[in-house]
């Protein structure tokens, strides 16, 4: 089996959130072989084009990666019309995604090879808190995994279920470690979290606080401060959603600081999960906390399509690279597991080899010679 790269090249979209994850996009095809052409966000043009740099520093060769800075419907128009496009190989929003899948469904006919499509494109990750849960345990986590980096990682945790019986204490913790958290310049060693990447980030968050702040079956419990003066810094929020554990805050991805709680009767176990499975239609990521084996084994069987990478006892953030291969079904992409083999071997054309050895001395078969 010889592994070719694909006919073509590929395209590669890069989010601005993880620097890394740019260079990942670019490089993991050029290794097996394609020629790739990397968009980085235009938010981060910089820190891509220094990976960039340090690639061509290192001796790859000039035109195996070619950097593209532009906007993103300039460059997503151009490469889908091209008959030469093999992959797009994309991290960023589910529109945008839906947008290139569409375009390249359109124009099928015309592509020398059937393109493929490798995305990871959001979630809207969780956090279940069963009653058994070391508490301290679980807050500090979803200190971590709500707030860090304010919130913008398509991992981070953006809803929390919690069992009614421990949430008195656990809110009085949650409350506590947030009181601590310091949003400042990110110069400063003991910031936590800084601010937003820009505007219409800041005012895409925002608008989901003010619905919270203007919803009376809603309470935002901490945070819900924003203010752009001087950069677009946003406190980091928690809103408790009461019953209303279908909002739009529980259902939809802000990719910012903002964590939505919904309080579950510790005797209702089963409606946690129902809530968990089908409130919203992402399933990136995912982590329960419970000191019960049996709950355990019980919730990681029935939520096992809930999340690509689930989390037992730990963060919905935090992949470890060359551990933890990354990526989420449904809504939150195809799921090719960044940082496995398999995903490596998306960017190759397989071809079977065979060898004949012994010449063949006749045409017929030997059921045919009489």
């Amino acid at each position: 089996m010889e592994y070719r790269g694909l006919e073509g090249f590929v395209a590669a979209i890069a989010p601005f959130n993880f620097t890394a994850i740019g260079g990942n996009l670019a490089c993991a095809p050029a290794i097996m072989g394609n020629v790739v052409l990397w968009k980085p966000s235009e938010t981060a043009v910089l820190s891509n084009y220094i990976v960039f740099r340090i690639l061509h520093e290192a001796g790859l060769p000039p035109g195996v990666i070619n950097f593209i800075p532009s906007e993103g419907k300039v460059f997503g128009t151009s490469v889908v019309r091209s008959p030469h496009l093999a992959a797009i190989n994309f991290t960023g929003s589910v529109p945008t995604f839906q947008w290139l899948w569409k375009k390249v469904g359109d124009n099928l006919a015309q592509y020398k090879n059937f393109p493929r499509m490798v995305g990871e494109v959001g979630g809207k990750n969780y956090h279940l808190v069963h009653s058994s849960a070391n508490i301290q345990h679980a807050v500090n986590n979803t200190i971590r995994s709500a707030f860090e980096y304010s919130g913008q990682k398509c991992s981070a945790c953006s809803r929390l279920y919690v069992a009614d019986d421990i949430w008195p204490e656990f809110k009085r913790q949650l409350l506590q470690a947030h009181s601590e958290l310091k949003l400042g310049s990110p110069l400063e060693m003991d910031t936590f979290m800084s601010a937003v990447i820009d505007e219409k980030s800041f005012d895409r968050i925002k608008h989901y606080i003010d619905h919270a702040q203007n919803c009376k079956e809603l309470k935002v419990i901490a945070g819900g401060k924003t203010d752009k003066s001087k950069g677009y810094f946003i406190d980091p929020t928690i809103i408790d959603v009461a019953t209303h554990a279908t909002d739009k805050v529980m259902r939809e991805e802000i990719f910012g600081p903002v964590l939505s709680v919904y309080v579950y009767p510790a005797g209702d176990l089963a409606k946690a999960v129902k809530l968990v499975g089908e409130t919203t239609p992402f399933a990136l990521t995912g982590a329960i906390f419970a000191e019960d084996e049996d709950v355990l084994k019980e919730l990681t069987v029935k939520l096992r399509y809930s999340a690509g990478n689930f989390y037992i006892n730990d963060k919905s953030t935090g992949a470890v690279v060359g551990q933890q291969p990354f990526g989420g079904a449904r809504h939150s992409g195809t799921n090719d597991k960044a940082g496995s083999p398999q995903y490596m071997l998306r960017w190759t054309s397989p071809q079977t080899i065979k060898e004949g050895v012994v010449p063949l001395t006749d045409w017929r078969y030997p059921h045919l010679i009489k």
